[in-house]
């Protein structure tokens, strides 16, 4: 049992730096833009890949190891309805999250031109910011909704 009380801290911690360092990052990256200042998105987007690959990604491996674990121990059927409905979420969620990553980097690599070069972002750097927002939405909405059944398990 002792196993399983670390398991479920690593898998709480993670659970928080990976939701708190993506909604952090989210919002310093979606204010940056918002403020058209090119050597700010230059600084803000470069810090944001960081902390996803330092931060977010090692959450991201974290959580369905750990919660693989848990639902062993602890004994949970794995056909509950409320275990697969988390999984898909959580699916849903990562293939939102891939394509975000690839557009930060892209995104990062514009804007340390237009800053290097005091030029204006191009207009695919706006273009790919519009799908890195939209592809948040039903991330984090996601993973609120794995949140609540986690907590409840409802079914």
């Amino acid at each position: 049992m002792e196993y399983y009380l670390w398991v479920k801290w690593a898998h709480i911690l993670s659970a928080t730096i990976m939701f708190g360092t993506g909604l952090g990052t989210a919002f310093y990256l979606f204010t940056a833009n918002r403020s058209g200042n090119v050597q700010a998105i230059a600084v803000v987007s470069h810090w944001v890949v960081k902390a996803d690959t330092w931060f977010t990604t090692p959450a991201v491996i974290i959580q369905p190891i750990s919660g693989a674990l848990m639902l062993y121990w602890a004994g949970f059927p794995l056909q509950s309805l409320w275990v697969w409905l988390s999984l898909l979420l959580y699916a849903v969620a990562g293939v939102c999250w891939l394509p975000v990553l690839w557009l930060q980097l892209k995104m990062r690599d514009m804007a340390q031109v237009a800053a290097q070069s005091h030029a204006a972002l191009p207009e695919r750097y706006w273009r790919y910011e519009k799908g890195w927002t939209a592809l948040g939405f039903p991330a984090f909405g996601g993973l609120i909704v794995v949140y609540w059944l986690m907590v409840h398990k409802p079914f």
